[in-house]
């Protein structure tokens, strides 16, 4: 039998609702019913006492963390927490996830700071907006420190403080579940992930004028697949492949 006689036998074979079907991905459904989760728990607002979703907030700061815990993006918003972080998540239309600075399959838990005394404030208020720049700078700065790298993937650093802020209560929660983990987190696929990530950064760099903060970038995904191969490399041991 020839090799087109057996593909033409093999899709004969599909069923049709497998190719119908309008459900999403294992890893989709599950990355957004967690994300909805986190987002849609109850926050109560110190100044109303009155509850709103996290999601729901206008300003705030966010951070993701991947498999090690490792912090790797640090972002502001004065529109919509929801509506931000799913850009970067599910929608992908950040400059962040379009230009290969973060991939969201690295992402494994969020931790949101949303400023509830800034609900009324309008997006333009000069005030406000220094207070958003002030703790985004403040959360960036921390996580920095808690870096193994010293560095997080952000292109731009946040601006200098002109007012003086403290940490707002923080929620945090992971959007992989075991089911996506156990497919996600083997350091294989994380390397061969990163290593696609490092790959199309150094393209869009090779093709066009862009600024040291992006090769800013380049160095530091180049430190993170070359510490998650050493340590693949470290504490693998010899085997036979299979023919």
């Amino acid at each position: 039998m020839s090799l087109h006689e057996q593909l033409t036998m093999v899709i004969q074979d599909v069923p049709a609702a497998s190719m119908s079907t309008n459900e999403l991905p294992l890893e989709t459904r599950e990355l957004r019913r967690l994300l909805d989760d986190f987002l849609n728990q109850e926050v109560i607002n110190p100044l109303t006492q009155r509850p709103l979703k996290l999601g729901n907030y206008k300003w705030g700061v966010y951070a993701f963390y991947d498999y090690d815990n490792e912090p790797i993006y640090v972002g502001q918003t004065k529109e919509s927490i929801r509506t931000r972080i799913k850009r970067h998540l599910t929608n992908q239309r950040t400059d962040a996830v379009a230009m290969s600075v973060l991939d969201p399959f690295e992402v494994y838990k969020i931790v949101v700071y949303p400023m509830p005394h800034l609900e009324s404030c309008a997006p333009g208020d000069a005030q406000a907006k220094a207070q958003l720049d002030a703790l985004e700078h403040l959360i960036y700065s921390q996580a920095i420190g808690a870096s193994k790298f010293c560095a997080i993937l952000n292109e731009k650093e946040p601006p200098i403080p002109r007012v003086e802020i403290s940490a707002p209560q923080a929620y945090s929660g992971t959007i992989v579940s075991a089911a996506v983990r156990n497919i996600r987190e083997h350091p294989d696929i994380r390397i061969a992930r990163r290593t696609q990530t490092l790959s199309r950064l150094a393209l869009i760099i090779s093709q066009r004028r862009v600024q040291k903060g992006l090769r800013k970038v380049l160095h530091v995904q180049a430190l993170r697949l070359e510490w998650l191969a050493r340590k693949r490399f470290n504490s693998a041991s010899d085997t036979v492949e299979d023919d």
